[in-house]
């Protein structure tokens, strides 16, 4: 080595050690960020394929959920397919588990299930801002549903077009959320999607896919998702128990509304929304301002969609609880109180 060169290798070594000595940073190779690949891969063991309720008159059987803590809590959107005494969870690696059904969210349309695992990778859930317009995203959902067993769920790219109100329905129903939603612009309005993860390109959770709805003033459907730190708030409320577990309607005898002045329209067809048609002068009902026209969407914290539903709700309630009731009425959610629930006797 040339004496020029050897006294520079000298003073690098010399200030290598003194710089460690006295704590300053010495510029070191970044670690190599991780792949597409890889990071679908770590975010697709964290999402699951739920089975339940369904097969009738279009309505699929099948969603997505995520993994949300390591003992096995998982978050999906409310609908049918949980309207079943044995929903079946199967995991990235095929398998598979009994699912409990421990809390529902009504506003924000979404349900916690649980299973008995242990120590599963999961998404953690925090107050995570919002990500700007433009962002790249992955969608990860059991679309179709096409996985059945250990295959992995489909994935879907794109970027997030816009954040806007949600305002949409199918059919008859509204959607009672109508806060801010992801826009996204790849195609997640199918069926098996509801429920799935939306990921950056990091693998943060950054929302939950919605179900299959149509804009309200265009009637196209809505590719969306709720926002990260909407389903955190969903989540903690059903932890705490702000809201009630779903009780099966063969333990349960169902209450009648007209004891409170509620004439709800007839189940012509299964599943009609429970609009209410009428109340009754005098009434708790009428007590409360409640009107005709006004959509039913809970009762005490409990998902109801349809008349039986809110029998059975009522059913749960012990004579003398107290009656809160959760309506839909010009697109806002108000909340009633109809005091406590009365006597069967009073028939």
């Amino acid at each position: 080595m040339r004496p020029v060169l050897r006294r520079c290798a000298m003073r690098t070594v010399l200030w290598v050690a003194i710089a460690s000595a006295v704590g300053i940073g010495v510029a070191t190779r970044p670690s190599r960020a991780a792949t597409p690949e890889e990071t679908i891969a770590g975010a697709a063991r964290k999402v699951v394929k739920l089975y339940g309720a369904g097969g009738v008159r279009g309505l699929e059987a099948y969603q997505t959920g995520i993994l949300v803590s390591a003992e096995g809590q998982i978050v999906t959107v409310m609908s049918t397919v949980l309207d079943s005494d044995e929903i079946a969870c199967v995991l990235d690696d095929g398998r598979r588990f009994p699912a409990t059904l421990l809390g529902m969210d009504p506003r924000r349309e979404l349900a916690v299930l649980t299973i008995a695992g242990e120590d599963l990778p999961f998404f953690a859930l925090n107050e995570l801002d919002r990500v700007a317009v433009g962002t790249r995203i992955f969608a990860l959902s059991n679309l179709f549903g096409v996985a059945v067993g250990d295959e992995r769920v489909s994935v879907q790219h794109g970027i997030v077009s816009a954040t806007v109100p949600l305002e949409a329905r199918r059919g008859a129903y509204e959607a009672p959320y109508q806060g801010d939603v992801y826009v996204l612009d790849c195609t997640t309005n199918n069926p098996g999607s509801p429920g799935g993860a939306l990921i950056d390109w990091r693998g943060r959770l950054i929302g939950v896919l919605g179900k299959e709805l149509r804009a309200n003033d265009s009637g196209i459907w809505l590719n969306y998702a709720l926002p990260a730190d909407e389903v955190w708030r969903g989540v903690r409320d059903i932890r705490a128990g702000e809201t009630q577990p779903e009780i099966r309607e063969s333990t349960v005898k169902a209450f009648d509304p007209l004891l409170l002045g509620l004439v709800l329209v007839p189940d012509l067809l299964d599943k009609t929304p429970p609009f209410i048609e009428s109340i009754l002068p005098g009434s708790a009902a009428a007590a409360t301002h409640l009107q005709p026209d006004d959509l039913l969407i809970a009762v005490g914290g409990k998902s109801v969609a349809s008349r039986f539903a809110v029998q059975r709700a009522l059913g749960v309630l012990a004579e003398g609880d107290p009656v809160r009731l959760a309506v839909v009425r010009n697109g806002t959610i108000m909340d009633m109180d109809l005091g406590p629930r009365p006597s069967e006797a009073q028939k």
